[in-house]
């Protein structure tokens, strides 16, 4: 088994949605408890994948596929994964998130999306197999492959949602196909001048032929680059995002707000730091003195449309707009702390952007509206769930234990070193706009109204309802249970941060990046 981890944790899925597409026509009831299945196996396959990774000497496990071998064939003939630590930590992040979602998925799947659930479990567990595949993929063209994938499942996954999802369906595949064209289409040119599509072997070459002056390849990056950005919904390129995730079903928003971006940043960091190489991506272009003042203005601009909604859902997906804007920027800093940060953030981001999602569905189960006047008095009737809720709002103001607080924390030691201070300006003014979101959330959820529009406990903490109130009204446990463990896990990550540092460190030390950078 271990010789063949990384198979199962494609294999697991992808067999799952074809079992999940034979048994939706007669037996739907069966899809939920396959697809949870298929999740644990690649869950599975994956800690296994980890552990091999970190006991190898070079911390990387490498897999071709069809019986080629690295000894009889040359690099980049046939279909290569890499699992170094970077890809196999992000990889257990959207294998643990989906499994956390599948588990949660039972009700609201059969409640909003009724006799779809063949078609929804086999979209859901094909866009796992995706984002796994974009993490592990040794091929530049088959990340192309692989985005396109998450990119068709996820448009099958929105659409399932509202009459108004149908629209925002369309505005995320018009945007999406133009920032596959970019990509692709940069892939063209590095294949034109490299002769390969082998992310390693693509390096090897420009440092062999020394092609980091070629204006190919700078045409090429640049393609690459902007095809991830509008993949990620980096500002201004975010205009799909907040209508896909608000009205999508609640299953898929909380699987895809919680990965879709931050596997796309993973995308940029592989393609700048494994692909093009430090020296190539951050010495000899204009990135690192443009992506960092852009960013400020991505930060900004999302942090102030999250502070004017009024509807829960929108104002979370504005502020995954915002947190795409703290992840690029700790990468383009070009320093070993923005990095760590960036990575560490890409972690920190899904667990307590999953966190927040799962209990926003709840809150949509059960009082039938996020908008802010809807949630009045929430506390005083579930209680866990709005706890899970807002220890995910704590992480994302970044409130120590939670992993929040680290993974900013490095990122504002990368913008020190960098003397990059309007980042660090702009990431202070969006964590202080984060707290009055959050602290104007839960004013509201304590504020408990009787049915003749009465309010108690404003301002003085008393909750006490009238006796023909009801008191306790809490989630189903099939979507309490996950909510609750992807609220420990946002403290878990926290508490042993020094641990997911070390494997990031790891990762980053054969790249012999700056710990500081003049500008």
């Amino acid at each position: 088994m271990s010789e063949n981890s990384i198979a199962f944790i494609f294999a697991c899925p992808l067999f799952g949605a074809v079992i999940c597409t034979f048994l939706g026509r007669s037996k739907r009831h069966l899809c939920h408890p396959v697809a949870v299945a298929s999740l644990a196996g690649a869950l599975w396959g994956g800690i296994e994948t980890l552990f091999r990774a970190v006991a190898s000497e070079t911390n990387e496990v490498s897999y071709l596929l069809g019986g080629w071998t690295l000894d009889a064939f040359p690099r980049g003939v046939g279909i290569e994964f890499r699992a170094d630590l970077l890809g196999t930590l992000i990889m257990l992040v959207v294998v643990g998130v989906a499994f956390l979602v599948a588990l949660y998925s039972k009700l609201p799947v059969s409640e909003e999306t009724p006799e779809k659930e063949g078609p929804f479990f086999t979209l859901f567990l094909l866009q796992v197999t995706g984002l796994s595949g974009i993490c592990l993929t040794g091929d530049a063209f088959n990340l192309y492959v692989l985005i396109e994938v998450t990119a068709l499942t996820g448009y099958g996954l929105i659409a399932m949602g509202s009459a108004r999802a149908a629209t925002a369906t369309f505005n995320y595949v018009i945007l999406g196909t133009i920032g596959a064209s970019f990509y692709l289409l940069g892939v063209g040119y590095v294949y034109i001048k490299t002769g390969t599509l082998n992310m390693v072997g693509i390096q090897e070459v420009i440092e062999a032929r020394n092609l980091a002056d070629s204006a190919t390849m700078q045409v090429a990056f640049v393609f690459i680059g902007l095809g991830i950005l509008i993949k990620m919904a980096f500002f201004p390129f975010h205009a799909w995002l907040p209508n896909a995730y608000a009205y999508a079903p609640t299953a898929t928003s909380c699987l895809l707000a919680p990965l879709v971006t931050k596997v796309m940043i993973y995308a940029m960091i592989r393609m700048t730091l494994t692909v093009f190489g430090v020296e190539f991506s951050f010495d000899n272009t204009v990135w690192t003195q443009l992506l960092p003042w852009l960013v400020v203005i991505a930060i900004v601009c999302a942090a102030t449309m999250a502070l004017a909604q009024r509807d829960l859902k929108k104002m979370l997906t504005y502020l995954i707009v915002a947190e795409v804007g703290y992840m690029v920027g700790g990468v383009w800093l070009h320093n070993y702390y923005g990095l760590i940060g960036s990575i560490f953030h890409v972690i920190s981001d899904a667990c307590m952007t999953l966190c927040l999602f799962l209990g926003a569905g709840i809150i949509l189960r059960k009082v039938g509206t996020t908008h802010f006047d809807g949630m009045k008095g929430l506390f005083r009737r579930m209680p866990l769930t709005m706890t899970g809720f807002f220890v995910g709002g704590f992480s994302i103001i970044g409130l120590p234990p939670t992993c929040g607080f680290f993974s900013k924390w490095y990122l504002i030691t990368g913008g020190m070193m960098a003397n990059r201070w309007e980042y660090m300006v702009a990431l202070m003014f969006s964590t202080m706009v984060m707290v009055v979101l959050f602290f104007r959330l839960i004013e509201r959820i304590h504020l408990a109204v009787t049915e003749s529009g009465e309010e108690f406990g404003h301002g003085h903490g008393d909750l006490d309802l009238p006796e023909n109130e009801t008191c306790f009204d809490e989630a189903p446990l099939s979507m309490l249970v996950p909510l609750l463990l992807s609220a420990a896990v946002v403290i878990v990550v926290g508490v042993y941060n020094q641990d997911v540092v070390n494997l990031i460190e790891d990762f980053l030390e054969p790249f012999n990046l700056p710990k500081g950078t003049d500008h």
